[in-house]
Order: C-alpha cells, then sequence, then structure tokens
C-alpha cells in the first residue's frame, strides 16, 4: 500500500463520504462509480471526470476541500463504453438522473477530453457552465495509437498496464509527485481489463474537439511546468482552440498535480468558480459565500453593468 492510501486523510475521506453506484443504462453492466459531497440544494455542481488511470477516489483532495468550504462536488468512474458517443449518452442520462441541468467539469487528461466533447455534443441546448482543464487535449491523435485503438479490447489487462505507466514520470521526483504516481498506479492495477481497454479506446480512437462550438462557455487551462505525459505543442495546441481562456501554470506537479499540488488546484478551482457565485450556477451554497467574495461579486456586476452601458 502506498503512503497516500495508508495516510489518515484518505482514510478520513473513505469514512466521511459514502461511495454511490448508479445504472443509468439499460444494460446493468454498466455502472458509474461516484462520491457526492456537498450541500444537495447547489444545482450546478463541480463534476470531476477521471483519467485513463483513475478511479473516482483520485479526486479526494479536492472532494474533501472544496466539500468543507461549501462547494457540491462529485467525482466520478466510468462504466465501460466503447466509443465517444455511447458515453456522452451515458453522461447525459447521468445527469438526468441525479436532476442536473447544467454542471461545472473538471476534467484530467482523457476526462478533460469527454468533458469537451459532451459539451460539444450539447451545445445546442448547453449542459455544461464551465470548464476546467488539467493537463488535458483536444486531439487523439498525439497519442498515435488511433490505428490500434481498435484492438485494445483483446489485450489482456498487463499489457494494457504496461501502456499506461509508460507515460507516468520515471526517476527521481520529489516525494510529493512520487506518491502522486503510487497512488494512480495503485487505483490502475484495481481496474478490471474491460474498463481499462475501454478508457484507452475513448483516449486513442481517432477523433478531435471542435472548439468554435464550445467558446462561449467559461474555461480554465490548467497545466504543469515539470515532465508530464503531454508535450510543449499539445499544452499550445490546446491554448489555441481557447484563445480566451484563462490560464493556471504550476511550476511542478506531474501528470497528476490535483493529488501533489491539491492545495494550489483548489485554489486555482475557487478561483474559476467564484465568478458564478450569486448566480443559479452558483457550485457553493449561497451561505458559505464569504464578505470578500460577495464584494468580488458587486465589483464584477458594477463593472459589467459599465461595460453593457458603454457599448
Amino acid at each position: 500500500m502506498g503512503e497516500i492510501r495508508n495516510s489518515r486523510e484518505y482514510g478520513s475521506f473513505r469514512s466521511s463520504v459514502s461511495q454511490k453506484k448508479v445504472v443509468v443504462d439499460d444494460d446493468d453492466s454498466k455502472v458509474w462509480t461516484m462520491y457526492d459531497a456537498g450541500p444537495r440544494n447547489v444545482k450546478c455542481p463541480l463534476v470531476c471526470l477521471p483519467p485513463v488511470s483513475g478511479t473516482a477516489d483520485v479526486f479526494f483532495r479536492q472532494i474533501m476541500a472544496l466539500s468543507g468550504l461549501g462547494f457540491r462536488v462529485i467525482a466520478l468512474q466510468y462504466p465501460v463504453y466503447w466509443s465517444l458517443q455511447e458515453w456522452i449518452d451515458g453522461f447525459r442520462k447521468l445527469l438526468d438522473h441525479l436532476q442536473l441541468d447544467k454542471i461545472h467539469i473538471f476534467g484530467a487528461s482523457l476526462g478533460g477530453f469527454l468533458g469537451q466533447k459532451f459539451a460539444e455534443a450539447t451545445y445546442k441546448s448547453p449542459r455544461v457552465h464551465s470548464m476546467i482543464l488539467c493537463n488535458a487535449f483536444s486531439d487523439t491523435t498525439v497519442f498515435q495509437q488511433t490505428t490500434t485503438a481498435p484492438t485494445f479490447w483483446l489485450m489482456p489487462a498487463f499489457m494494457l498496464k504496461k501502456m499506461v505507466m509508460g507515460n507516468f514520470t520515471q526517476g527521481m521526483t520529489e516525494p510529493a509527485i512520487a506518491d502522486s504516481v503510487d497512488f494512480l498506479v495503485e487505483c490502475l492495477e484495481g481496474l478490471p481489463q474491460s474498463e481499462l481497454a475501454s478508457r484507452l479506446t475513448l483516449n486513442c480512437q481517432d477523433s478531435y474537439v471542435e472548439p468554435q462550438r464550445i467558446q462561449n462557455i467559461a474555461i480554465t487551462v490548467i497545466d504543469v511546468f515539470d515532465e508530464s505525459a503531454l508535450s510543449t505543442s499539445v499544452k499550445e495546441e490546446l491554448y489555441k482552440c481557447y484563445p480566451n481562456s484563462k490560464r493556471a501554470h504550476l511550476k511542478s506537479g506531474g501528470n497528476f498535480p490535483y493529488v501533489s499540488r491539491s492545495a494550489e488546484v483548489n485554489l486555482y478551482i475557487q478561483i474559476h468558480l467564484r465568478d458564478f457565485h450569486g448566480t443559479r450556477f452558483s457550485a457553493i451554497d449561497p451561505e458559505m459565500i464569504t464578505d470578500a467574495d460577495r464584494e468580488a461579486i458587486k465589483q464584477k456586476l458594477e463593472t459589467d453593468g459599465a461595460e453593457a452601458n458603454s457599448e
């Protein structure tokens, strides 16, 4: 067992936040695993979508910290879906089941790509109000696996896990980053072959985001300056897709900064979500909004009003 899974912090999370299993498809084998923490009166929560190797547990530091501040946070683990359209349909059904018309998305790597594709697919009747993309990408061809993706379902689990772990940071790293890698490796080891194969298929089958369809969505891009699975060119391509996005850079953090640099990532999430405080798209309980937040909301409304009058 790794340092994080054995920690008191993780133990407190598992004992205080209950895990739920939800089926929304006709196929009972397609089970969404989720944690739903924070006030239920919030109807536009933050929904966290994990990377290929992750389970819903990888966001435990976001769940604990942000729900404690009054935010509603939902972390998900996907069922087995073999196509993007199938995943999009399943995610839409899940939101309907949870009675959520609009959400904010925090998407990590594959989770960020899926969040973009869902926003793109629902742009005529938007379900995504904003997105935070962490070490994400907009085009699957960067992984150079589009021709082999259709064969992943045939491959044994050990071969698939070896493919994923090849992208993890190797060699000497600082303890927090090393612990985050160990934690994700443990999550990866717990994934059955079908789940891992389906995620890799979604991650690598030939597809790209059409950003022109989601330019009206507020987006923050979080990335790291140190070694990660994504090249600088992939990051720059994402910036080009969303030239008006806010950018949050971390000096270090590796592939999983929401684990290794959770305090910084959580702060960036709060800054992103603060723009929606006081609206029906707020992800926080109104009673938990601080005086500083209220003053920021007041100033924003005054600024927006002044800009509208000048046009």
